[in-house]
């Protein structure tokens, strides 16, 4: 049965990749990609929109597991409703607005988009960090203060990597979010994948729409892809079955 379905599932496979080439033939978007003087603005669009995915993500995470951290602390565990709140008003206001919104007292450019961004992909990492410190059992912190560990250590050798599995599923959602979130960014002039997308968009240019699509799915499915490989090198296999 299993041998029956992966040959539908190989079948399947092949026949959307020949329905997307088709498609992108169709479309011009193969020839546009093939053209040698379109390769330097390519290049040069996707080098700005992993730039801004990049530097945001690395604020973000810095921003989202120390908040996710601290909440954790008992002293800190009364304020977890408010900065939680405050934490997601980035996601609960649209990305546009955000861009709007940070573009009113930034200016327009590279700094605007990466602090909207940023906004907008903390909150999956701060509350996944929250959760999976939270879902610690009690016992293995009991048996590690048995043990004679210090407060630091019990977070960073026995509540983190317990935890890690949960805040890389954050880390991923975030991403993946940021990735495609990042096109909006060409709106308020840090360029990007963006830039063809709505190029393509406003000049009814289906080629230049489909040629600045396709690499921002790709670099997603990319990303979901490496989170799963670092999961799978970071977390032990025991807490990764004991998690599915």
């Amino acid at each position: 049965m299993n041998a029956a379905l992966k040959k539908i599932y190989g079948m399947l496979v092949a026949l959307l990749l020949v329905a997307v080439g088709i498609g992108l033939q169709k479309t011009g978007t193969v020839a546009l990609f093939s053209d040698p003087y379109d390769y330097p603005e390519l290049i040069r669009l996707l080098w700005q929109h992993l730039y801004l995915v990049g530097v945001s993500m690395a604020i973000a995470t810095v921003i989202g597991l120390a908040v996710g951290i601290i909440l954790t602390r008992p002293k800190f565990r009364a304020y977890t409703g408010v900065v939680m709140y405050v934490v997601s008003l980035g996601q609960t206001i649209p990305s546009l607005a955000v861009l709007a919104l940070v573009m009113t007292f930034l200016g327009i450019g590279a700094k605007s988009a990466i602090f909207a961004l940023t906004i907008y992909s903390t909150l999956p990492i701060a509350r996944n960090t929250l959760a999976g410190i939270n879902a610690v059992p009690s016992s293995i912190i009991d048996a590690a203060k048995g043990m004679g560990m210090t407060t630091m250590g019990i977070l960073w050798q026995v509540e983190i990597p317990m935890a890690l599995n949960v805040i890389l599923t954050g880390f991923r959602v975030a991403l993946v979010i940021n990735v495609g979130t990042t096109a909006l960014a060409y709106l308020i002039g840090a360029g990007g994948m963006g830039d063809w997308i709505f190029t393509g968009i406003n000049m009814m240019m289906t080629d230049k729409l489909i040629a600045g699509a396709l690499p921002v799915t790709l670099l997603a499915l990319l990303a979901d892809f490496l989170i799963e490989v670092l999961r799978v090198m970071l977390v032990s296999k025991g807490l990764r079955m004991t998690e599915e």
